[in-house]
């Protein structure tokens, strides 16, 4: 199989050669190793480790605005989005981690009920429409990419993890939706719209191989009641416009999902991805099997693992796979992104042990 045929194979439930593995590495992984790893590009340290390599393409869309306008700046390793509207103007402050080679929100547009006005009215004005360009270079990416390499695309976050991860802020967020649940639920059908808009047209035009909602969830941010609440019908309508169109939908969710899974099973999604075990998740691979047995599991590792030596990896990776009726779904990954203090040569190493495994397809 190659790595296109394998991921795929995994994601539908369907037998495969071997176990797909993938790690996770970021832009913060090769700055810190040493040479010459540190000079190498991801894709030539994903070719030394042996990986499964998944990649991404462009959404091919544009958003269009009649009333309202969005304005990006960049300075000092602060980044500044201003949403321009009528009824007022906000905005969202990130700032730059060197460390993790990301940015991170340290001021949320949203503060109060006011606030909730302006927003919802920026995401009321957006119209959805195809970007030709970018579609072709989609297009061109999937042509290059062959076999050698699985391409996703996101559509988005789902309306409450985008309303607590980048709207709001955690604490705020929760106030909010407690004090103004109606305001709060006018703003959420007006990013659902456009999302569902997207889910639509993407599933008709975009080439990717398998869609993404990056909607890391986990009951350390959401509860369980607010999962069902919110997150289930949205992510549930997302799916069924992609199941329709033969097209995989993937959720990212790389928190703590072990209360949230009876629900999650009731999702129309292909995979779980970045399902992260213990201590960091609470999932293991056999809570999600029992629990969704017909949803392939990206995942099954997580980052406080990866610091051990490759031995003690690969055992506790044995001893998560034993415990499987069967190892059919299953995509062996970093789950959450690969700690650069996990070397190469480590990874390289579990690497090579998965892919001799003998996986139980039956």
């Amino acid at each position: 199989m190659t790595p296109k045929e394998r991921w795929l194979a995994a994601i539908h439930m369907q037998p495969v050669d071997r176990l797909p593995f993938w790690p996770k590495l970021s832009a913060s992984y090769a700055p810190a190793q040493a040479e010459p790893f540190r000079g190498m590009t991801l894709d030539a340290l994903h070719n030394w480790m042996g990986s499964d390599r998944h990649g991404w393409v462009g959404t091919g869309l544009r958003e269009v605005r009649t009333t309202t306008r969005l304005e990006t700046a960049e300075r000092d390793g602060v980044h500044t989005t201003f949403y321009h509207t009528p009824h007022g103007d906000l905005r969202l402050v990130q700032r730059f981690d060197a460390a993790s080679q990301s940015w991170h929100p340290v001021e949320f547009p949203v503060k109060t009920r006011g606030d909730l006005a302006v927003m919802t009215a920026f995401w009321r004005d957006v119209r959805i429409e195809v970007d030709a360009a970018g579609l072709a270079a989609a297009r061109e990416q999937c042509r290059r990419a062959g076999g050698d390499q699985l391409l996703g695309v996101g559509i988005g976050e789902s309306p409450l993890m985008q309303w607590v991860e980048w709207l709001a802020g955690i604490e705020n967020a929760h106030y909010l939706l407690a004090d103004h649940p109606d305001e709060v639920e006018e703003l959420f059908a007006a990013i659902h719209a456009g999302l569902v808009r997207k889910a639509q047209v993407m599933a008709e035009k975009n080439p990717a191989d398998v869609f993404y909602m990056t909607e890391n969830t986990s009951t350390t941010l959401i509860s369980p009641d607010q999962f069902r609440r919110h997150c289930l019908r949205h992510l549930t309508e997302y799916g069924r416009i992609l199941d329709a169109a033969g097209r995989p939908l993937v959720l990212h969710m790389c928190g703590h999902l072990k209360a949230l899974l009876p629900d999650l099973a009731k999702v129309p999604a292909r995979a779980f991805e970045a399902f992260t075990s213990p201590t960091l998740g609470n999932t293991t691979l056999l809570d999600g099997r029992t629990h969704c047995p017909h949803t392939c599991l990206i995942g099954g590792t997580n980052a406080m693992l990866w610091t051990r030596p490759a031995a003690e990896i690969i055992a506790r990776i044995q001893a998560d796979l034993d415990v499987l009726p069967h190892h059919r779904g299953l995509v062996v990954t970093s789950a959450g992104v690969m700690p650069p203090l996990c070397r190469p040569d480590t990874i390289r190493e579990v690497c090579e042990w998965v892919k001799a495994h003998p996986a139980r397809m039956q």
